[in-house]
């Protein structure tokens, strides 16, 4: 949630942001917001002043005589009944622009690049040579098949479609680039966390998921529960509500959790293989610090490295990009997307985002620090990156170490993990 106060003196400022992120409807609610909190202030000397009346006459009480304090009940008992009609809707304004407020986009920073949509994203750097393989490689999916590693038709009988069964050496590669990605992390000074799957509904909004991603979310109806899609949501939600000492910043946080996501709106969309399915897993670092910008953007510079230098130990060619304002979520400031090559894809697929938030989801979630010698109260600053999403890591590692005969080669970062080997399955073409 934004500032009120930049609402306030800034409101082009943040209906521009809005109008970047090519949210226009977004856009119209700083209008409504300020509205509201127009007619809250107009309303609050008023009643102000009659709370004071009624305290004061409380006191008038015991000097008066009989016959004029009934007078003064009866008046008392009028003012009453109309405080406490202002009180109802004083309670229905806060209640509104909170409303308005919760929909209103973080200003993205100025070198978020315009543009429409993900295909107007602009590359920053790559990494890596794409191999030239002499021949049509195979797609992950028809290795998998083949070695008897995948199967779509039995989950989709039991699960319905968007859902995969890993066997043998690719559920332990699956389990291995998991655990590697957890190792590197706890290395860099990360805590490991293994955070709840199942999040309250405070928690969705407090990082910005809701409103607006509720589609995209399996809901528990009946416990008023979500599934999480990744466990940015419940680690950053950690401290929610509490008030840190600055000397306990940074808090890094690296959480390993299966995610689920409903998909809704893919319809026809990458329906073979393991791009996008309803059910995955991520190891997802997490750093809460305290309100400088500078830190944040060096924040954000480290936490892709940490996801670029997992991809370079695992031997595949990527690329970063900045994610565009059309391509941008709703609580973010800023964020780079890694894309590594897919040959399958004939391209890079995302595998990748690293997003920095600043104060925005702190506010929601009232995650705040006491600077140092009794300072100031301040709102946090949060980031988040994915260290790696499995399966979809699978594609490029499947496709970019295969071999001819349609075993797989394994990078050495990720042998120690698959008792020393130095590849996978045998020869199936």
């Amino acid at each position: 949630m934004l500032d009120l106060k930049l609402l306030r003196e800034n409101p082009d400022a943040v209906r521009a942001g809005a109008m970047k992120k090519r949210m226009p409807d977004r856009a119209a609610a700083v209008d409504k917001a300020l509205a509201i909190d127009a007619e809250l202030r107009a309303m609050l000397p008023k009643l102000d002043a009659m709370r004071s009346e009624q305290k004061n006459a409380g006191k008038e009480m015991g000097k008066l005589g009989p016959a004029e304090r009934e007078a003064v009940l009866a008046k008392q008992k009028e003012r009453k009944v109309e405080l406490q009609a202002l009180e109802e809707k004083e309670k229905q304004l806060r209640a509104d622009l909170d409303a308005q407020m919760s929909l209103i986009p973080n200003v993205p920073d100025a070198d978020v690049p315009e543009g429409k949509d993900d295909t107007e994203n602009v590359e920053v750097r790559r990494w890596g040579a794409v191999r030239d393989f002499g021949c049509q490689p195979k797609a992950h999916y028809e290795i998998g098949e083949a070695q008897g590693w995948l199967d779509f038709n039995r989950a989709a009988a039991m699960a319905g479609s968007r859902n995969y069964v890993l066997f043998g050496d690719l559920a332990l590669l699956h389990d291995a680039v998991l655990r590697y990605a957890v190792d590197l992390l706890v290395a860099r000074g990360f805590t490991a966390v293994d955070p709840p799957l199942l999040v309250r509904d405070a928690a969705m909004y407090g990082t910005g998921f809701f409103p607006g991603g509720e589609e995209q979310t399996y809901r528990c109806e009946k416990d008023g529960l979500n599934l999480i899609g990744t466990s940015e949501v419940p680690v950053t939600s950690l401290h929610g509500g509490e008030m840190l000492a600055e000397d306990q910043l940074p808090k890094k946080y690296v959480a390993r959790s299966a995610c689920f996501r409903r998909e809704a709106g893919t319809y026809g969309k990458d329906t073979r293989g393991l791009y996008r399915v309803h059910q995955f897993q991520k190891v997802e670092q997490v750093i809460v610090d305290v309100a400088d910008k500078a830190r944040s953007i060096q924040h954000h510079h480290d936490i892709c490295k940490n996801a670029e230098d997992m991809l370079q130990a695992f031997e595949l060619p990527y690329r970063v990009v900045a994610v565009c304002g059309g391509d941008l979520g709703v609580p973010q400031a800023m964020k780079y997307d890694i894309e590594t090559w897919m040959p399958s894809r004939g391209n890079y697929g995302e595998t990748h985002s690293a997003s920095r938030f600043y104060d925005y989801q702190a506010r929601r979630l009232d995650l705040r620090y006491r600077q140092k010698d009794g300072g100031k109260a301040m709102w946090c600053h949060t980031l988040n990156n994915t260290v790696v999403a499995s399966p979809r890591i699978l594609i490029p590692l499947l496709e970019n170490h295969q071999q001819k005969d349609g075993s797989v080669r394994l990078p050495p970062a990720l042998r120690p993990y698959l008792g020393g080997r130095e590849s996978i399955g045998k020869p199936v073409f």
